[in-house]
């Protein structure tokens, strides 16, 4: 089966200082030559801590982020060097929904002129024709045409995602970067939204990048999850092997702290210690050496090479070679 998208040893920096001629003498590793596939269909998560590089993946494959090395393939093309021209015509088939739904949203906008606007730009539709689209999706996400006339600080959290959401289905996308979509909402509405995007993926054959600090909710929608420590992805699996069997020590530690609904239940927590290494200065050899209690002296001095240790679940760590 062909992936729909092929992230390719992809790196990038972002200038962190300078030299007395105001040249970039430092830079923070934020994506450090990470791989991974997406296949049509399914809901890839990639799930860390703040500050991991999760949403610079995202960022770099929607081309809103150049690569400084790698390449990123979608539907068989290599997107990583494209311009931003060359890339328009290819902006439709891949749509964000962003963490923040009151930011992504002009205030001096109606919520028919939000949802429309992508038909303005990747489509040759009348106005008439644009507003019966954009009234079905209203309807689709669980709003009704009477809100169109509306400006978003007359909607609560939720439904302002609902809007971000209709947007981005506005010129049916085949991929959609959904980064930290409810975080900044309430609990009771964080499982109506998952729903609402369980249910649009099976309406719209859609495919998910979902990118997430919340081990809970990757589990209740993802289909392969992917870990990042550092910039590195450490760890990649089926969600169902993951949560049985995580095998990277970080893996281990992330899914220790999940609450679990049960009282009787007695869970050992793994409690990391010392400090994340610097994003600038990063360590020689594996990047989680330093919280690690089962390192070992060539943990310090070398990468690890990422080893499937079973169909499907892959692991950068030197207790696998």
């Amino acid at each position: 089966m062909e992936p729909i998208v092929s992230v390719k040893n992809v790196s990038k920096t972002f200038p962190a200082g300078k030299n007395l001629l105001g040249r970039p003498n430092k830079f923070v590793h934020a994506v450090n030559n990470v791989s991974f596939d997406i296949y049509r269909g399914e809901t890839f998560s990639v799930v860390g801590e703040s500050g991991c590089g999760k949403s610079t993946t995202g960022r770099l494959i929607d081309h809103l982020l150049v690569p400084d090395s790698g390449e990123i393939w979608f539907d068989g093309k290599d997107i990583s060097k494209l311009s931003q021209a060359e890339m328009r015509p290819l902006r439709k088939n891949i749509q964000m929904i962003f963490q923040d739904p009151a930011g992504s949203l002009n205030p001096r906008m109606r919520v028919e002129d939000l949802v429309e606007e992508p038909l303005l730009i990747h489509t040759n539709l009348s106005k008439e024709e644009r507003m019966k689209i954009v009234h079905e999706l209203l309807e689709t996400v669980g709003l009704s045409a009477k809100h169109a006339k509306r400006y978003p600080h007359e909607f609560s959290g939720g439904q302002k995602q609902r809007i971000g959401i209709a947007r981005a289905l506005t010129v049916k996308p085949e991929l959609i970067i959904a980064d930290e979509p409810i975080s900044a909402l309430d609990v009771s509405i964080q499982a109506q939204v998952l729903n609402l995007l369980h249910d649009l993926q099976q309406k719209f054959n859609l495919t998910y990048l979902f990118i997430s600090h919340d081990l809970s909710v990757v589990e209740m929608i993802s289909d392969r999850i992917a870990v990042m420590y550092l910039g590195y992805v450490v760890e990649l699996a089926p969600k169902t092997v993951l949560y049985k069997n995580p095998a990277h020590p970080y893996t281990q530690a992330l899914l220790s702290a999940v609450p679990i609904p049960d009282p009787g239940h007695q869970q050992e927590r793994i409690i990391l210690e010392g400090d994340i290494p610097s994003t600038i200065n990063l360590p020689k050899g594996c990047p989680f050496a330093a919280r690690c209690k089962q390192c070992r002296p060539e943990c310090l001095e070398t990468k690890p090479i990422q080893t499937e240790i079973e169909p499907g679940h892959f692991v950068s760590c030197h207790l696998y070679k």
